[in-house]
């Protein structure tokens, strides 16, 4: 197998479409159709499903790209190898973050990464949880850090931070004038406010609907986002509540006096932060590093927790 074809036919496979990959490779779509013919003429079989929209893969074409990813794999574990026994000082990380990670975490890691290694490009991939876990998979990105579960073999997971998830409510709303600020309470305690939510594709959104789901409520939905920031400033400009990890809840005084704040009972489970690669992957010293920098950098926002002492948890601090 050609490593520049299997790259070709991996980008046809993302992309859905040979116009979108030919854009994505800067070639033209003609000369990469006929790429794709050689390649399907060489292999005996059809690769892609040319009736459907995005294209798929008929059954040769699935172990096509199975094979393909785990050379590229190779190709590209062998030249960390070699880059790292000429030049441990240079190099690349490609990074998967969703952006309110990224506003967290990167200005308090990148500062000390950048001070060892000033010659060490990051290059980040900015999606949700759900889109990063796919790129980590595929080897699109060789690091990603997000809010997640456990749940493939090919990976190695190291938490980084463990997530408790609060609902976050006005001062002004019914549920915070009933129940003091930091009492652990059920979701059928807010079915009658106005929720501010996350859009569908979010690890919060899927507990959030799973919560609704199970307690047969249907509470209104003022707007959907994907910034946590517009969730809350949102929330309480609007009187209503939103559910929110509370390593993403500033401790200042103007939160306290604005807003209130509930753990969430029957929330437990396995999501939380964790900064990941494929088992397979050769780690650069300069990747170690950059792990072991994200593992050691104390988040702000986790200096004090904003609930009440005696209701912060201990995997929270």
């Amino acid at each position: 197998m050609n490593p520049n074809h299997a790259q070709y036919m991996l980008t046809v496979y993302q992309e859905g479409s040979i116009t979108n990959a030919a854009k994505k490779l800067y070639v033209s779509q003609p000369s990469l159709s006929q790429m794709i013919k050689l390649v399907e003429s060489n292999l005996g079989a059809p690769i892609f499903n040319r009736s459907t929209d995005p294209l798929t893969l008929t059954y040769a074409g699935e172990k096509y790209i199975e094979a393909a990813q785990k050379i590229l794999t190779i190709n590209a574990n062998l030249a960390r190898e070699i880059e790292e026994i000429n030049d441990e000082e240079h190099g690349k990380i490609r990074l998967g973050i969703p952006v309110q990670r990224g506003m967290q975490v990167l200005p308090y890691v990148l500062p000390k990464f950048f001070q060892k290694y000033p010659h060490v490009d990051i290059v980040i991939s900015e999606h949700g949880s759900a889109a990063i876990d796919k790129l980590v998979l595929d080897g699109s990105v060789d690091l990603a850090c997000m809010t997640t579960v456990p749940k493939h073999d090919e990976l190695n997971y190291i938490i980084v931070e463990r997530e408790e998830l609060v609902l976050l409510a006005s001062r002004n709303t019914e549920l915070a004038r009933r129940i003091p600020s930091g009492t652990p309470i059920s979701i059928l305690e807010a079915r009658n406010e106005k929720f501010v939510s996350n859009k569908h594709g979010h690890s919060v959104r899927a507990l959030q609907d799973s919560l609704f789901i199970t307690n047969n409520i249907q509470p209104k939905i003022i707007l959907e986002t994907m910034s946590i920031e517009i969730e809350k400033k949102v929330a309480l400009a609007c009187d209503a509540v939103t559910i929110c990890p509370l390593n993403y809840i500033e401790n200042t005084e103007e939160m306290r006096a604005r807003a209130a704040l509930y753990p969430l009972k029957n929330t437990e489970s396995l999501r939380h932060c964790y900064i990941c690669h494929r088992k397979e992957l050769y780690l650069t010293r300069y990747m170690k590093d950059f792990i072991d920098i994200l593992l050691e950098v104390e988040n702000p926002f986790l200096k004090d927790s904003p609930l009440p002492k005696n209701q912060a948890q201990d995997g929270c601090q």
